[in-house]
C-alpha cells in the first residue's frame, strides 16, 4: 500500500448528507483494505456519523457544507476529519437524562480513547474548525474461507 493515501468529500449540510458521508467512509475504507464487518468500521462509522451530525445541526445554518476528509499514513494511523464553516467549537453538553441530544462529542471522545486514538479541533483559516480524529490503523487478518483448511505451519502442530 502508498505511503499515504487520501480521500475527500463535501456534502450539503442537510441531515440527508449524514448517511452519504457515512457510505463515503465505509466505501473508502474498503477500498483500503478494512472489511465493512471489522469492528474497527463500526466505530469508524459511528465517529463519522456523529462528527456529521453535529456538523448539520449545531452550525445553525452559518455552514451550508461540510467536507470530511479522510488520510491514512503508512499504514499506521487513520485521520478522520470534518470540517464546517461555523467558528464555534463543540461544547461538551450536560447530559440529562431527558435529554435526546447533546451526547456527539461524548461518544466521540470515548471511541477514540477506547481505540487508541486522539481527538482535537481546530481553526480553519476561513474562520471555521475541523474536528480530527486520528486512530491507529489495523485491518484484521483474513480468516479462511468456509469449507477451507487451514494449514499449519511447518514445525506447528494442529490443535495446539
Amino acid at each position: 500500500m502508498a505511503d499515504h493515501l487520501e480521500a475527500t468529500l463535501t456534502l450539503p449540510s442537510d441531515p440527508a448528507s449524514v448517511s452519504t458521508a457515512r457510505a463515503f467512509v465505509a466505501g473508502t475504507l474498503g477500498e483500503w483494505g478494512l472489511p465493512a464487518d471489522a469492528e474497527a468500521a463500526d466505530a469508524v462509522r459511528l465517529i463519522v456519523s456523529e462528527l456529521a451530525t453535529n456538523a448539520v445541526q449545531h452550525t445553525f445554518g452559518q455552514s451550508p457544507t461540510f467536507t470530511v476528509d479522510l488520510a491514512l499514513d503508512r499504514d499506521e494511523r487513520l485521520s478522520i476529519g470534518v470540517t464546517d464553516s461555523h467558528p464555534r467549537f463543540p461544547q461538551r453538553l450536560p447530559a440529562a437524562v431527558q435529554q435526546d441530544n447533546g451526547r456527539g462529542m461524548v461518544i466521540i471522545r470515548w471511541l477514540t480513547a477506547e481505540a487508541g486514538g486522539r481527538l482535537r479541533v481546530r481553526p480553519t483559516r476561513e474562520g471555521g474548525k475541523t474536528v480530527v480524529v486520528e486512530l491507529p490503523w489495523t485491518v484484521p487478518a483474513a480468516e479462511p474461507a468456509a469449507g477451507v483448511l487451514a494449514v499449519p505451519a511447518e514445525g506447528e502442530l494442529p490443535g495446539r
